[in-house]
């Protein structure tokens, strides 16, 4: 059964040094000290996190998935390359590099990968420009923070976006970064733990109560990390939107619950009864098979969950490539013929 995995990362092999050419600092890039092996670093020397070559080459990848079972890799950046901080116009640079690198990847290896883009939030005209670059290069959507320097995507400035998004078919899909709280969580790594599950729900719950999802009823998007605490609190935040109307409800006066219909979530849950509640809440031919490749809190094995699941073949089929094609709006025979 083909398997298109939604939710993974990839960056290029050698990043600029943004430092230099900008004039200012808080940029990534890779220190490959070992073969195969590389730091992510700060340019003020500040290491983040150890990678392998699997995160930069291709072929590399193309080897794993063929070990795994996985057909088709969806690309995008890894969240700590949003740059949604940096000046606009250097935001729109750095976007312009991740999204030539990953498109040439998707031209390489059309039958393998499908590219989401990056876009500089912060500055919502350039956003839209690379926006519709990112169509013209060949990606089939981008990929967004859940917050841009810790304003909700439901704020006004951002609608023009979505409604780019839209208005060009490009597929969203919505990764937590920059948690809210996370410099008072440090320890036990809650930031990854408990922050994020947070964020997604945070991102869902401001995207309904502005009437985003209400005023754009074609758009595409999809939550990573199974839509975070979203699922499991939607009782709450129904709850809370009939309860208090006044605080909830002033920009969009429809449930929350409606547009559960209307969203896509990947099936990173970790947990069959968690998987099998999402499939309940909003049936399977809107989940779609996600891994974080290539990183450990991700599913180690991808699709193990839905494979080795007591669910049916066609539950499954939906799970593992369906709704993914429907959700970036793309042909079956486009990829594997």
């Amino acid at each position: 059964m083909l398997k298109i995995d939604v939710h993974t990362h990839i960056l290029p092999r050698d990043i600029p040094k943004w430092k230099d050419s900008f004039g200012y600092g808080g940029f990534i890039g890779l220190d490959h000290y070992k073969p195969c092996c590389a730091k992510m670093v700060r340019d003020d020397g500040t290491q983040f996190r150890d990678v392998e070559e699997n995160c930069w080459e291709a072929e590399k990848r193309i080897e794993e998935c063929d070990e795994s079972g996985v057909d088709i890799q969806v690309l995008s950046t890894v969240p700590v390359m949003f740059n949604y901080w940096a000046k606009p116009n250097d935001g729109a640079e750095t976007a312009r590099f991740l999204n030539d690198h990953i498109a040439e990847i998707v031209t390489k290896f059309p039958k393998r990968f499908v590219g989401l883009g990056t876009v500089p939030m912060q500055d919502t005209k350039l956003a839209v420009t690379e926006l519709k670059r990112c169509k013209d290069i060949g990606l089939a959507g981008v990929q967004i923070g859940t917050n841009v320097n810790q304003l909700n995507l439901g704020e006004p400035q951002f609608f023009d976006i979505f409604a780019a998004c839209q208005e060009l078919g490009m597929a969203i899909f919505v990764h937590p970064w920059d948690m809210a709280g996370e410099k008072d969580m440090q320890k036990y790594w809650l930031p990854w733990l408990v922050g994020m599950p947070a964020e997604v729900s945070r991102a869902i719950c401001s995207l309904i109560f502005s009437g985003v999802l209400e005023r754009l009823p074609d758009l595409r998007i999809c939550f990573a990390h199974g839509g975070g605490s979203f699922p499991s609190t939607i009782g709450r935040i129904e709850h809370g939107f009939d309860v208090r109307p006044d605080l909830c409800a002033v920009d969009n006066p429809h449930s929350p619950r409606k547009y559960l219909s209307r969203m896509y979530f990947d099936a990173l849950v970790h947990d069959g009864a968690t998987l099998d509640y999402l499939i309940d809440l909003v049936g399977a031919n809107q989940i779609a098979m996600g891994s974080d490749y290539p990183f450990p809190l991700g599913e180690l094995e991808p699709g193990k969950l839905i494979e080795n699941s007591g669910y049916d073949d066609e539950t499954k089929a939906k799970l593992l490539h369906l709704s993914a094609l429907s959700w970036l709006c793309l042909n079956r025979n486009d990829l594997t013929s």
